[in-house]
């Protein structure tokens, strides 16, 4: 990334080619996100226009993850290869201007779909919903918990509708205490869901973070990554970042959504 003669250009040469998993953005994707991240750093007075966006040269090779080409899958391009590069880019910018960027958020929006037959009625069900996680905390305050952030437009589903509307209970729904980031301020704490399923459901989880940190800024620490497990049976099982698997009637599983990263030495 460089600014020079009134241009901000971001250059994403380099990034490894597109790849036969649902991992690819498409170049509208990474343009929204290079967007997104110009927009909430320049003033909220100047109102999002042609012209705010006209000094910025976007830099992404076809053919790579950050601008694949068909018959490329790319649906978890838009919802987390989008967050990845929002955070490189708020990085990239806490190099030069640490007091103006926020830590690393959640970086994920922990996507899981149950579907199946509802035994109340034989219908199909099928639900989808994204997770929130944590948010970075910054130089003038601590991270908020239990946030959707940056790439992510949608909200919470409160447990009493989705009960009545899935043969879902919800054993647990709680902030992950101490998963943010310590730091001179804290980055924010993720969340627990933990779903009991009520009937057989295939499902299907499209998460990142589970490996590598939100990172912390300006000498704070990363927040916790994710994990997902299904308990049943007396026994419990993690799962990768992305799968698909079979539950079963009586199962629970549970989504322990990341923490924001930290702002500043503890």
């Amino acid at each position: 990334m460089m600014i020079r003669s009134g241009e901000l250009e971001v250059d994403f040469s380099g990034t490894d080619p597109q790849v036969a998993g649902s991992v690819n953005a498409v170049y509208a994707i990474t343009m929204s996100a290079v967007y997104y991240v110009v927009r909430a750093l320049i003033p909220e007075a100047i109102p999002a226009s042609a012209g705010v966006l006209r000094p910025i040269r976007i830099i992404a090779p076809e053919g790579s993850v950050v601008h694949a080409r068909f018959p490329a899958a790319v649906a978890a391009g838009n919802v987390e290869t989008s967050q990845r590069i929002v955070d490189v880019l708020l990085k990239a910018f806490g190099e030069a201007v640490p007091d103006r960027i926020p830590a690393a958020s959640s970086g994920t929006m922990n996507n899981l779909s149950l579907g199946g037959i509802d035994p109340r009625d034989g219908s199909i069900f099928s639900y989808y919903e994204t997770i929130a996680g944590g948010m970075g905390a910054c130089s003038v305050r601590d991270g908020n918990n239990g946030i959707h952030t940056h790439m992510t437009n949608s909200l919470n589903t409160p447990v009493e509708a989705l009960e009545y509307s899935f043969p879902f209970r919800v054993r647990r729904y709680s902030l992950r205490r101490n998963s943010g980031g310590r730091g001179r301020h804290r980055g924010g704490d993720g969340i627990v869901r933990e779903i009991e399923l009520l009937a057989d459901a295939d499902a299907t989880l499209l998460s990142d973070r589970r490996r590598f940190r939100p990172y912390g800024l300006a000498g704070g620490l990363p927040g916790k990554p994710g994990r997902t497990t299904v308990l049943g049976g007396g026994k419990a099982r993690s799962l990768a970042s992305k799968s698909h698997f079979r539950l079963r009637a009586g199962e629970r599983i549970r989504v322990e959504t990341p923490g924001g990263g930290g702002w500043g030495r503890p």
